[in-house]
């Protein structure tokens, strides 16, 4: 069985050869169908490895996959593969601003510091920057620098999110970050009174243990 387990992993590589292969010959043509018959032998070689693997050693992929068939993608009347349709933009396109605060408890300020320790050895900092994290601050920004900068890279075990907010406005400009001075970073996330609220999402948490630990803020 274990032998079958290698030879499914060697299929799985190969599939997501050829799947990059088609990726870069179909040079961004939607729809193209070699990409889409690459993806789907990638993705049930990754299923069928992630299943044997399952009832062999009882372990998983990071993977969470169902088998597809090449006929699944969706296809005009005609049976081509369908293209969406080219849209104008307007001609007075919006700008809307999205601003996003969620709150953190740390329970242990040298676990976090770990963490992020870890993050830094796995995403190293492109420009080199080699000064040692200091503080829970400087921890928080490593896992946001080596998640992209979403908020998704701070759901570790070392934070414990608390409640948090995202609300959207209807802006007359965008931000102009190099205007944004040392110090008063809290005014790129206040809009004008002129400027509408389109919509808001509460984001609650069941956390109730609020008096332990450090509370962090970090906003999008």
């Amino acid at each position: 069985m274990t032998d079958e387990l290698t030879d499914a992993l060697e299929v799985m590589i190969a599939a997501a050869r050829r799947h990059l292969e088609e990726v870069r010959a179909a040079e961004g043509r939607v729809d193209d169908e070699s990409v889409w018959r690459a993806y789907v032998a990638f993705n049930n070689s990754a299923y069928e490895y992630d299943e044997l693997l399952r009832t062999t050693f009882d372990e998983v992929t990071p993977f969470d996959l169902e088998p597809l068939r090449t006929d699944d993608l969706d296809t005009d009347s005609d049976g081509e593969p369908s293209v969406e349709e080219a849209v104008e933009p307007d001609p007075e396109p919006a700008v809307i601003s999205v601003r996003q605060r969620r709150d953190y408890l740390v329970p242990s300020s040298a676990a976090l510091l770990r963490a992020a320790e870890l993050a830094r050895e796995q995403v190293p900092d492109p420009d080199g920057d080699d000064q040692p994290i200091q503080g829970i601050g400087d921890a928080v920004l490593e896992l946001l620098h080596a998640g992209d900068g979403t908020l998704h890279s701070l759901e570790v075990p070392e934070l414990t999110p608390l409640d948090g907010i995202v609300v959207v406005n209807d802006v007359s400009e965008g931000l102009d970050v190099a205007a944004t001075d040392d110090g008063h970073e809290d005014l790129a996330f206040e809009v004008s009174p002129a400027d509408a609220m389109i919509g808001r999402l509460d984001e609650r948490s069941f956390h109730s243990g609020v008096e332990a630990g450090v509370t962090v803020r970090a906003d999008d």
